[in-house]
Parts: C-alpha cells; structure tokens; sequence
C-alpha cells in the first residue's frame, strides 16, 4: 500500500467512524494502534497481534475495555478479529480495506464502504455566536475598561508617594556598601 492509500483509507475508516454513533475515543485508538502494526507487517491480508503491545500502542490500561472494543469493531465490520486463546501465538486480525477508490468521493452520502468518482463535498460549519461567548465578550470589555482604572489609580498613588531608592541603584551608587 502506497503512502496516498494510506490516507484514503484512514480517510475512508474516519468517515464510518463520523457516521456511526457507536464509535468512542477507545475505538478510534484502537483502530489507529491496529492500523500501525498492520502498516509494520507491510499491509499482508492477515496478521498476528500482541495483546499488551496493542494496548500499549492505543493507551488502553484495562483488558476488560481492550477485548470489548476489539470484539465490537469486528461486530461492526471494522475488522475481523479471531482470537487465538493461545498465550504463545497472537490473535489474527484482517483490516478491511476502506477508502480505495482511485479518485475523491462525490456524494459522501450515497456510499457507504464503496468507491465511486468525483470530489467528496464537505460541509462547512461557521462558529455560532452564543450567548455564553456574547458573555465572554463583556468580560473581555470589562476586564479593558478596569484595566484602564486601575493604572489610573496607580499612576496616582505613583506621584504621591515620594520616589525612594532603597536598593540605591541610582548612579552615585557606593557598589562597596552590602545593599
């Protein structure tokens, strides 16, 4: 697999995964974890896995939550997974390839896992303005505004109070004196 299939299939993968309301953090991590040891073994169709080396790779810190993420992607036709229960010999896993198409999906919503031609089309989302960032705006202005009162005041208590050179750094300085 070339560096541009590399890209259309996790393109292909993350766009299932945007779909499907199942999917959770754990499930992306452990798709990308598996993704990189298929990438090791050179994109054979199937490969043996590593139990504490896939949950290093995707941070997963439970057993329980690694075989039920890995049994719920193969559920959901992410993969095939087949246990080996053998603690000598890895489990099997076959990635399912996503995303070959030789050119840019057209409409996005009319294929699911299938290839077709054209460009995808993305929908732009524009930030809302919220009330909550409304109320983040006067907190802004505010925090200007007594900003601006404070140095005032400070420049006032600055020309009433007499300027005193405790540390003596002016320039007549006696430098054998301690400070």
């Amino acid at each position: 697999m070339e560096d541009v299939n590399y890209i259309k299939h996790l393109n292909g993968v993350f766009v299932q995964f945007s779909k499907d309301s199942r999917i959770n953090p754990t499930h992306i991590s452990l798709y990308i974890a598996l993704f990189q040891l298929w990438n090791s073994s050179f994109f054979k169709e199937e490969f043996y896995i590593n139990r504490e080396e896939v949950m290093a790779y995707s941070k997963i810190g439970s057993k329980s939550t690694y075989h039920r993420c890995i049994k719920e992607l193969s559920h959901w036709n992410y993969l095939l997974y087949s246990p080996s229960h053998n603690p000598f010999k890895g489990s099997k896993i076959k990635m399912f390839d996503f995303g070959t198409s030789t050119e840019q999906v057209l409409y996005s919503s009319r294929t699911n896992i299938e290839t077709s031609t054209g460009q995808a089309l993305v929908r732009i989302n524009k930030h809302i303005q919220t009330i909550e960032n409304n109320k983040n705006i006067n907190k802004r202005e505010n925090f200007k505004i007594s900003n601006n009162k404070n140095s005032e005041t400070e420049e006032k208590q600055m020309a009433t109070v007499p300027y005193q050179d405790n540390l003596k750094t002016s320039s007549d300085k006696n430098y054998d004196e301690p400070l």
